[in-house]
């Protein structure tokens, strides 16, 4: 549970990032906006939103737009803290199959997610408790 006063902070800190980025997604045919953003053990902050596309296989969840955009500016499993997920219902959400699954394996498994509704409300969850039996690297050998 959120309780100590860094934890407010980082609370309030991702919640009006993701908040303004719900501005940011294309979802031209579901109209539920998401984001989400990600923070590291050394307070930087990546946002990342849903991007729909006609074919609708093609779309990207604003949790994977986020850890990809974190990956590709050099941050690794080890420096994730937590994450925030928001969306434009009024209710909480929880990250999609696909989303759980590359959760799984770009962040630790003792990393924090934040699901929130837009009046704040949260239920907090660890990696490993969303995907309980990830598929891994070890299932491949």
């Amino acid at each position: 549970m959120i309780v100590e006063s860094k934890d407010n902070m980082d609370f309030e800190r991702m919640f009006t990032l993701s908040l303004e980025a719900l501005n940011n997604s294309y979802s031209p045919y579901s109209k539920f906006k998401v984001s989400a953003v990600l923070k590291t053990k050394d307070d930087r902050f990546f946002i990342g939103v849903n991007v729909e596309n006609a074919s609708f296989g093609l779309t990207n969840c604003a949790e994977r737009s986020a850890l990809y955009s974190a990956y590709s500016q050099g941050v690794k499993k080890e420096n994730i803290e937590k994450m925030l997920i928001l969306s434009s219902s009024a209710n909480i959400i929880s990250p999609c199959g696909a989303c759980r699954q590359v959760m799984a394996e770009l962040m630790d498994r003792d990393s924090v997610v934040i699901m929130c509704d837009l009046n704040k409300n949260f239920k907090l969850i660890k990696v490993k408790e969303l995907l309980p039996l990830e598929f891994t690297s070890k299932d491949l050998l």
